[in-house]
C-alpha cells in the first residue's frame, strides 16, 4: 500500500471510530484510548496525525464541509450553467443542521462550551471561516455561471446562510422543541434568496 493510501485509511479510521465514538458516548466521555481502542491504531500513529481529540473533532467538523463542497463541485462539473442540481448538493446536507445525533452538531456543541481554550477558540475559528468561504464559493460559482445574479453580495450573503445554518445546528440540541423553521424552509430560503435578485 502507498504511503498516500496509508494515510488516507489512518484519518479515515480515525474519523470513523470517532463518530462511532460521539454516537454512542457523546463528546464529554470519549478519551484517546478509546478511540485507539476502536481505530485499531496504536497510540504512535494516532498522534502522528493528531494531538488531542480537539483536533480529530476539527476532523469531524471540516469532513461535512468537505463532503458538501465535494457533491457541490461533481454537480457542478456534471451540469454546467445550471441552479437546481448544485442546489440540491448543497440543500442535502442542510437535514443534518437539525439533526440532534448528528455527529457535527453533538461536536460542535461541545465545542462551543469549551471556547475559551486556546486550541478550541482555533478549531471553531477555522470552521466558521471554513464554512463562509464554502458558502462564498458556491454563490461565485453560481454568479460566474449566470445562474445567481452579480447583484447578490457574495460575502454578506454567505456569512448570513452560515449564522442561520448555526442557529440550526444550535437548535437541534435544544430538547423538546418543536420548530416551525426547519431544513426545508431554509432550503427554500437560501434558494429564494440567492434568486429574487436576479
Amino acid at each position: 500500500m502507498r504511503q498516500e493510501e496509508r494515510r488516507q485509511q489512518t484519518i479515515r479510521q480515525l474519523l470513523d471510530a470517532t463518530k462511532a465514538l460521539i454516537q454512542e458516548k457523546g463528546c464529554h466521555e470519549i478519551t484517546m484510548k478509546d478511540i485507539m481502542e476502536r481505530s485499531e491504531l496504536s497510540k504512535g500513529a494516532i498522534f502522528h496525525y493528531v494531538k488531542s481529540k480537539f483536533e480529530l473533532f476539527a476532523w469531524v467538523l471540516g469532513e461535512s464541509l468537505e463532503e458538501t463542497n465535494s457533491r457541490f463541485a461533481s454537480e457542478v462539473e456534471r451540469r454546467g450553467a445550471t441552479f437546481e442540481q448544485p442546489m440540491q448538493m448543497i440543500a442535502r446536507g442542510f437535514a443534518d443542521l437539525e439533526a440532534a445525533g448528528n455527529p457535527t452538531n453533538k461536536v460542535l456543541m461541545y465545542l462551543l462550551g469549551k471556547e475559551d481554550e486556546p486550541a478550541v477558540a482555533e478549531v471553531l475559528q477555522q470552521f466558521y471561516e471554513r464554512s463562509v468561504q464554502f458558502s462564498r464559493h458556491w454563490i461565485v460559482t453560481g454568479q460566474q455561471h449566470g445562474v445567481i445574479a452579480d447583484a447578490v453580495d457574495a460575502d454578506k450573503m454567505a456569512e448570513l446562510f452560515v449564522v442561520l445554518a448555526l442557529g440550526l445546528r444550535t437548535r437541534s440540541s435544544i430538547p423538546n422543541t418543536a420548530p416551525t423553521f426547519t431544513a426545508q424552509d431554509f432550503t427554500a430560503f437560501v434558494s429564494g434568496s440567492l434568486r429574487s435578485v436576479k
